[in-house]
């Protein structure tokens, strides 16, 4: 009797010698235990964390610090078991403790570009929030005033870092000082041509064709006054800054952080704003060639550019890319910085014969790095750091290149390899950007169970 009972035990001590001891995927649909917070402080600290959120969204940040600073700043109040869910257009975050009703709130949100100084404030004020320094009250008051307050700059200098850029890009293909007067002349217009439009409310794809346009024309014009310039180049610059290179990079970081439906959105509108712009050329183009003026749009020559001028107009491009994005006078400084740094540890990478995705991989972790461990110490949204020094790296020649050759060209083989070449340094600058600020957080303090939480969706369940 005794053998048999040790038989029946038999299975069950082999299995359990092969059962894993936990649970083979993260835990779901846990029941979550009591709040603690009563229903109008729950509304209210959640109300500030949608704003929070929204608000950091509309300036720029990435998929990833959106969603953390949010559940930071709910957490701060109390509210710790909330659901954060974000598209391209739309944040929504949940609270379902046991003691209180389940609470969503949901805000449509409209990118409006860059703006590194409310960024900062923002950032400043979510930090004061976590340090558990303000009342729920005084809190959205501040940002109130964040949010109101005026940029600190004229229109006339936010315009003239547009042309910063577009001169900076001239110099780094290889263009005289008179093609990167008349690119940064030109890129002044177009931006004035742009904002009147969006005034009119016409949709950002014409808005991109008639900036493509504008800047066409004015290479068409040079070129029928027969004056002595490399006129394709004038239209590249132009149509660089025109170009969503940095949006390719934004779709892939949000990839690689684990937000597919932003990334896909982002790519999306890549792909829209560049044909766009491939309308607005072609038009003017077949213009140019019914009146028979000769105009190459791609010039396949290129100028060697001595790595001093290369260095310099690199850090000048991130500095004009940070004016433009409405940086403050420390940021303006962090920014030259950045791009020069990021251009000399390309240069190194290529010394050493790397290729182009992976040198700009290595110089994109540079910066990411240091925006990260330095970003709170120096003042500066980590965001700048990052995206101001690949500035002069970004895919955006390539992508140009490529959807051109395709639609108007009809060269699909050719411009399939640029645009594979152009997403591969794409994907490899967000690759670069969020392993450099990965390793740089617990330098610069910020990584805590929020964080991690967020970046765990990036990761495979053991």
């Amino acid at each position: 009797m005794a053998g048999e009972g040790w038989g029946r035990r038999l299975p069950d001590r082999a299995r359990r010698a092969v059962s894993g001891s936990g649970p083979p995927t993260e835990p779901l649909a846990l029941r979550a235990g009591p709040g603690g917070v009563d229903e109008a402080t729950a509304r209210s600290a959640l109300s500030l964390a949608l704003r929070i959120g929204e608000a950091m969204m509309s300036v720029g940040a990435s998929a990833a610090d959106v969603t953390a600073g949010a559940l930071r700043v709910a957490a701060a109040y109390g509210l710790t078991d909330c659901q954060v869910d974000m598209t391209f257009t739309s944040l929504t975050i949940g609270y379902d403790p046991d003691d209180v009703p389940p609470l969503v709130v949901m805000r449509i949100v409209r990118p409006r570009g860059l703006d590194y100084t409310r960024l900062q404030g923002i950032t400043d004020l979510a930090t004061e929030v976590t340090d558990g320094l303000l009342a729920l009250e005084e809190a959205h008051r501040r940002l109130d005033a964040v949010l109101a307050a005026p940029h600190p700059y004229r229109r006339s200098l936010h315009a003239l870092g547009w042309s910063g850029v577009a001169a900076c890009v001239a110099v780094l293909l290889g263009g005289s000082w008179l093609v990167a007067l008349v690119a940064a002349v030109t890129t002044a217009v177009v931006e004035r041509t742009i904002r009147l439009l969006n005034r009119r409310g016409l949709p950002v794809f014409f808005q991109q064709a008639a900036g493509a346009a504008v800047v066409t024309s004015t290479a068409v014009v040079l070129v029928a006054a027969g004056v002595e310039i490399r006129a394709s180049l004038v239209v590249a610059a132009g149509i660089v800054v025109l170009l969503a290179g940095l949006y390719l990079v934004g779709a892939a970081e949000d990839a690689i952080s684990g937000f597919p439906v932003t990334a896909a959105a982002r790519a999306f509108e890549v792909v829209t704003l560049t044909t766009g712009i491939v309308v607005g050329i072609a038009a003017v183009l077949d213009v140019a060639r019914r009146v028979e003026v000769p105009l190459r749009v791609v010039d396949p020559a290129t100028v060697s550019v001595p790595f001093a001028v290369a260095l310099t107009a690199a850090a000048l491009m991130g500095g004009s890319w940070a004016l433009a994005s409405y940086a403050g006078p420390r940021g303006l400084a962090v920014a030259v910085v950045a791009g020069g740094l990021s251009w000399a540890t390309t240069a190194a990478a290529g010394a050493l014969g790397v290729g182009p995705a992976v040198a700009s991989a290595a110089a994109a972790a540079v910066v990411g790095f240091g925006g990260e461990a330095l970003g709170g110490r120096l003042r500066v949204p980590a965001l700048l750091v990052a995206v101001c020094g690949i500035v002069p790296l970004l895919p955006g020649l390539a992508i140009y290149r490529g959807l051109f050759a395709v639609v108007v060209g009809g060269d699909v083989a050719g411009g399939t390899g640029e645009l594979v070449g152009a997403a591969a340094v794409g994907l490899a600058l967000a690759a670069g950007v969020v392993l450099g600020r990965y390793l740089g957080r617990p330098l610069g303090g910020q990584l805590d169970r929020y964080e991690r939480r967020v970046r765990r969706r990036a990761s495979l369940a053991d």
